[in-house]
């Protein structure tokens, strides 16, 4: 396969559950591209399916209908054979760095298990390096092989998370959270040393978070989220300094800034109801928020338009 090829693309995604009241849209007819060696920031409000979309990329979710391409190939039509030879090279960071370990386990146990599942090793000697090997990379003393993660801090558990992500040599990594559940002080080094290992490794990640300080620094490109809709996608800089839609507005608006002379700068607040994504009306779904709603907010479905190079919008100002 070519390097043009994008390494994840996900064309007209969906995920749908079932409710006794209908369909909750969870994920609803998302297309996304992610470069090989980049990093898309997925960022939204709680509940607007971001952890979702990338659950269902990884197929630990089965999507309702879609196509999810890994270097040009869509991996829904895979069978359970070919997609135990693909987990090695999708793998996640998952966002609470206690609950996502297993307490009865040490770390070197932990941090091992993928390679004795997938077979990728079989001598304990060669396992018991890597893992060292592993805990080095991430920032693990080696004292703590033998110990178990209630022992530990929030950041040492994630690193422990990361190194269980990187035992299979994998290329692409779906971050959901890995930092909100952290001090800021521990998010900085977490998030430092994921871009060292991304450099490194060559490594793809699609970080998935609601801070969007963290996502301007970690991602070359941001899509935002909003009830299972992508309702705009730019490159990050180009996000930050000119945000379309409105709800992208409001989000970075809601950034407090550590400088005492925007302390009178007004902050415009979302307000109205949050649709229901259970059997949604067709339209936009943040017109019932939306200072800008419009009569033909509603009126029909609308689509991600490109206004600029590289950047996309869903909004009915910018529809061509």
């Amino acid at each position: 396969m070519n390097n043009t090829t994008p390494l994840i693309q996900t064309k007209s995604l969906k995920k749908y559950f079932k409710t006794p009241r209908g369909d909750l849209h969870a994920v609803d007819d998302v297309n996304l591209t992610i470069q090989r060696g980049q990093t898309l920031g997925v960022v939204g409000e709680s509940g607007c399916g971001k952890s979702t979309l990338g659950r269902t990329i990884l197929r630990l979710i089965e999507p309702t209908s879609g196509e999810i391409l890994y270097n040009g190939e869509d991996i829904v039509k895979y069978n359970r054979k070919q997609m135990l030879a693909l987990r090695k090279k999708m793998q996640i960071i998952f966002q609470d760095p206690y609950a996502s370990l297993n307490p009865r386990m040490t770390v070197s146990e932990i941090i091992s298990e993928p390679m004795k599942v997938c077979r990728t090793l079989t001598n304990q000697r060669d396992i018991d390096n890597k893992v060292f090997e592993l805990m080095e990379t991430v920032g693990l003393a080696e004292r703590f092989v033998n110990t178990y993660p209630h022992e530990l801090d929030g950041g040492r558990r994630q690193r422990i998370g990361i190194a269980r992500a990187l035992a299979l040599d994998p290329e692409f990594i779906v971050c959901d959270e890995p930092v909100s559940a952290l001090d800021v002080s521990i998010q900085a080094q977490i998030l430092n040393l994921m871009m060292d290992l991304q450099e490194a490794r060559g490594l793809t990640y699609m970080f998935i978070t609601h801070d969007l300080s963290v996502v301007k620094h970690i991602s070359n490109e941001i899509a935002v989220m909003y009830l299972g809709q992508c309702v705009e996608k730019a490159p990050s800089d180009e996000l930050f300094e000119n945000p379309l839609h409105p709800y992208t507005k409001a989000l970075l608006n809601a950034i407090p800034v550590p400088n005492l002379k925007y302390r009178n700068k007004e902050r415009v607040a979302i307000r109205g109801e949050v649709t229901s994504p259970i059997n949604p009306k067709p339209g936009c779904r943040f017109a019932g928020r939306c200072p800008c709603a419009k009569l033909e907010c509603t009126a029909g479905d609308l689509s991600l338009n490109e206004v600029s190079k590289d950047h996309f919008v869903s909004c009915i100002l910018y529809q061509k």
